[in-house]
C-alpha cells in the first residue's frame, strides 16, 4: 500500500509519514532536495521532484493507495517570526500551490492504474474572517487573500475526480505541536512572562492536536467512502482570549494586557490577519463520519504537549 506525500519533509508531512510507516504503508515523501531529508522513520523514503511536474516520480502514482498533497510555500515564512506579505511573496505562496497541484494531477492522468485517493491540503482560511458565526464545511469561501489562495489550492487537483479518483479536501486549523509551526511562537512570550492576547481577543482559533491531525488524515484515507471537504480541527474552537488564558494556566504564567490590533497591523502588515482574524470552524463532516478525537478539549491538549 503505497502513499506518496508532497511536502512530506515538512512538519505535518513528517508526522503523517511516521504514522503511516509504522502502520505498514510504503511511504514516499517527495522533496526537491531528497538527499538533505534526514532521519526518516522506518518504512519511509524520499524521492526527488521539481514541485511543478510529474517528471521522475509520476510512475510511483501507478497503483498507489493515495497521494497526499501538502506542498506549498509557508504562509508564515521560514523565520521564527511571520514575514510580511509582499506582492512577490504572495505570488510565490499561490504559485507554489498551483504548481504542486498541477504535478499531482499530471501524475494521476499518466497512471495506468489510478491512485485510489488524493488528499488535498487546504486551511480554514478558506472561509475568510467570520466573527462568531459557526462555520461548517458547507459555507462558501471568503474574499480575502488567504481565502483566494485556499480556493485555488483546492481547485488545483479537482480534475482527478473526473478521472474517477476519490478526493478529500483538508481544511486544517492551527496544528498544535512544539516541533514547529505557530505554537512555539505562541508559547515563547508566556515562558518569558510576557504572554498576552492579540487585538480584541474575541477572534476564534480552530486548533487541532498534532496526533488528532494525523489520526484524522489516516481515518479519511482508510474510510473508503469519505469525499469532499473536511474541517480538520477540534470540535471546540477557542477564542484568542481563552487560548491565552488556558496557555497561561498550563504554564503557570500571567496573561498581560492585549497587544493592540493597530500596532500588530503596523508591525506585521497584512499577514497580521492570521492572528487578528479567525473562524469558528467546527468539524461537522469529520464527526458525522464517526471520527473520535483523542484531544477534543484545549487544556488537556496543551498539557499533553507542554508537560
Amino acid at each position: 500500500m503505497r502513499v506518496l506525500i508532497t511536502g512530506g519533509s515538512g512538519l505535518l508531512g513528517r508526522a503523517l509519514a511516521q504514522d503511516l510507516g509504522a502502520a505498514g504503508y510504503e511511504v514516499i515523501v517527495l522533496s526537491r532536495n531528497p538527499d538533505k531529508v534526514k532521519d526518516l522513520p522506518k518504512g519511509v523514503r524520499a524521492v526527488g521532484w521539481d514541485a511543478r511536474t510529474a517528471a521522475n516520480w509520476g510512475v510511483l502514482a501507478d497503483g498507489a493507495e493515495a497521494i497526499v498533497n501538502l506542498a506549498g510555500e509557508s504562509i508564515k515564512g521560514d523565520g521564527f517570526l511571520p514575514s510580511r506579505w509582499t506582492s512577490v511573496r504572495k505570488q510565490r505562496i499561490l504559485q507554489s500551490r498551483l504548481d504542486a497541484g498541477a504535478a499531482v494531477s499530471e501524475a494521476v492522468r499518466q497512471a495506468p492504474r489510478k491512485p485510489k485517493l488524493v488528499l488535498q491540503s487546504s486551511a480554514v482560511g478558506y472561509y475568510g474572517p467570520r466573527g462568531d458565526e459557526a462555520v461548517t464545511e458547507d459555507q462558501a469561501a471568503g474574499s480575502d487573500f488567504l481565502a483566494g489562495v485556499c480556493t485555488a489550492w483546492e481547485e488545483s487537483t479537482a480534475d482527478v475526480e473526473k478521472m474517477g479518483v476519490r478526493r478529500v479536501v483538508l481544511r486544517t486549523g492551527l496544528p498544535l505541536t512544539m516541533r514547529g509551526g505557530a505554537m512555539p511562537l505562541l508559547v515563547l512570550p508566556f515562558r518569558l512572562f510576557a504572554g498576552n492576547t492579540f487585538g480584541s481577543g474575541q477572534q476564534y482559533y480552530p486548533w487541532i492536536h498534532i496526533q488528532d491531525y494525523v489520526a484524522a488524515l489516516r481515518f479519511l484515507l482508510e474510510d473508503g467512502k469519505a469525499r469532499g471537504a473536511f474541517n480538520i480541527s477540534a470540535p471546540q474552537p477557542a477564542r484568542n482570549r481563552d487560548f491565552a488564558r488556558t496557555l497561561g494556566r498550563v504554564l503557570r504564567r500571567p496573561v498581560w494586557l492585549p497587544t493592540p490590533a493597530f500596532a500588530m497591523r503596523l508591525a506585521m502588515g497584512e499577514v497580521s490577519t492570521v492572528v487578528l482574524d479567525g473562524q469558528n470552524a467546527v468539524p461537522q463532516h469529520l464527526q458525522a463520519r464517526g471520527f473520535k478525537f483523542g484531544h477534543p478539549q484545549l487544556e488537556p491538549a496543551l498539557r499533553d504537549l507542554l508537560q
